[in-house]
């Protein structure tokens, strides 16, 4: 499990997702459990930033998931899971999903920065990709060439993408985001929030069916 974390200024961006190899981010859960409560009212509280969601906004079921773009199990969920909760769950207004960033390394904290200067249409289309496609980018030697190339692919131009990766208030903001998720005692990726129920590492879709569907009995 990676948990090296700085706080980075925008010129060092640049320095770390080209020369830096970055290992993943994994988080091993055995069975399912909740490790913790918090309270719903402080959980739901997001701090400097402004909350990105899916789902209707008083849907009776809420997940908050902290997640890193390097994290292997982060993608798994995005990729393999998390369709199989939008159909059952967030389209027929059962579960609002709320992600937050928490960038464990330079990288993830590059590509949280590329989604939040996106379009608010496109955040989370360039999430899904950035998961989709996170071997072609979070571990090779050289990081900016497929970056920039799944940025122009969302509308970016080279003059854009350059001047989101020095912009520091979009990394001031990917940074309150991991501050925002120490506060509620978030120390590792995948971290999902139930209802106020603390869960972490990697779920199955037959798991979060369990949990949510013991939710709506209530």
């Amino acid at each position: 499990m990676v948990k090296c974390r700085s706080f980075l200024s925008f010129g060092m961006i640049f320095l770390f997702i080209t020369a830096v190899h970055i290992s993943a981010t994994i988080a091993l859960a055995n069975g399912v459990k909740s490790v913790s409560t918090v309270d719903m009212a402080e959980l739901l509280q997001s701090g400097k930033v402004k909350d990105r969601f899916e789902g209707e906004e008083n849907a009776p079921v809420t997940i908050v998931e902290y997640a890193s773009l390097t994290c292997v199990h982060c993608a798994h969920f995005y990729n393999d899971v998390l369709p199989q909760i939008r159909k059952k769950y967030i389209k027929t207004g059962k579960v609002k999903l709320i992600f937050r960033e928490y960038a464990f390394d330079p990288r993830a904290t590059a590509g949280f920065m590329l989604a939040r200067c996106a379009s608010e249409d496109r955040y989370f289309p360039l999430i899904e990709v950035l998961f989709q496609k996170q071997q072609e980018w979070a571990w090779v030697q050289d990081a900016v060439t497929p970056l920039k190339k799944i940025s122009l692919m969302a509308g970016f131009t080279d003059e854009s993408f350059k001047a989101c990766l020095k912009n520091q208030i979009i990394l001031d903001e990917v940074n309150a985001s991991f501050e925002r998720g120490k506060e509620l005692g978030v120390t590792a990726t995948p971290t999902f929030f139930i209802n106020g129920n603390k869960y972490e590492g990697a779920m199955t879709a037959e798991s979060f069916f369990s949990v949510i569907d013991s939710f709506l009995k209530n």
